[in-house]
């Protein structure tokens, strides 16, 4: 049974389609998945980056696109109250559902639920409260070892070389974004590609031009 390590903020849309099309997407093959809660605003912020919803334009373009893919493969998604909002409740809420800081499907399913399912404020405190009622973590979300430990796994994925959610790690490898999952179906089926040289070239190819940060 392959192990599949998923990276996700309930922040993203992005993160929703891909857990709600990933049994689909790999129907017969042997895995388990690990949920991993990370804050995707301080991947970005280590990365030097601004997210799609921070990027007036591409904001608009992006609640779009969301919402035909959702559409298209058949996801119940309504667009929260307002968007982008501080998902750091939410993300320490799933790690206090377990001791291990690792919520399983059922807990992530309410938590996108929460956001992506309602058309509500995502943020909104009584919601808050009564989402946690619903969930019964473990540990309290607000303790110190729920809030430290955020801040670890957000930064071990990004050791790991994570840069955006959903991202799932298999093996060595990262598969980011929700239309890479035929990708990752591919690998898991072992197909030839994945052992050849291109995969390794993409890391080493030369640059010409690198645009300084601002």
């Amino acid at each position: 049974m392959r192990q599949l390590t998923f990276y996700l903020d309930f922040i993203s849309p992005y993160a929703y389609l891909a857990f709600h099309a990933l049994p689909k997407a790999l129907q017969g093959l042997s895995y388990q998945v690990t949920h991993q809660p990370i804050l995707f605003g301080a991947v970005l912020q280590h990365h030097g980056q601004l997210g799609p919803a921070e990027i007036e334009g591409k904001r608009a373009w992006t609640y779009r696109q969301v919402l035909w893919l959702a559409q298209q493969q058949g996801c119940p998604l309504r667009m929260p109250a307002s968007h982008p909002f501080n998902p750091v409740s939410l993300l320490r809420l799933a790690l206090a559902c377990d001791g291990q800081g690792l919520p399983n499907h059922h807990q992530c399913e309410q938590l996108f639920q929460h956001v992506w399912g309602e058309g509500l404020e995502a943020s909104d405190p009584q919601r808050l409260a009564d989402l946690q009622a619903r969930l019964s973590p473990v540990r309290d979300p607000q303790s110190d070892e729920v809030k430290n430990q955020l801040r670890q796994v957000t930064q071990a994925a990004i050791d790991k070389g994570v840069f955006g959610v959903p991202t799932i790690l298999v093996d060595d490898k990262l598969f980011w974004g929700q239309d890479a999952l035929p990708m990752l179906r591919a690998y898991l089926q072992g197909e030839a590609w994945f052992d050849g040289p291109d995969w390794q070239a993409c890391s080493v190819l030369p640059k010409t031009l690198e645009r300084k940060r601002p």
